[in-house]
């Protein structure tokens, strides 16, 4: 194999690995994004819940001055 294949070959290889490496890190972006909403999600839920079950709570306040 000659220096020019091999050159080549290894410039290709390269271009694929950074290629490769860009696409997994924009995965991983969409991955902790989404991992965020249910985590948002699981707590609007909670507080709703929390709200149905004890309706009243918080409404009041009891201030003794």
């Amino acid at each position: 194999m000659d220096i020019a294949a091999l050159s080549m070959s290894m410039a290709q290889t390269n271009v694929m690995t950074q290629v490769g490496t860009a696409v997994l890190a924009m995965g991983l972006d969409t991955i902790e994004q989404t991992g965020a909403g249910v985590v948002d999600l699981i707590s609007e839920s909670t507080q709703a819940m929390e709200r149905s079950v004890n309706p009243n709570l918080g409404g009041n306040i009891d201030i003794l001055v």
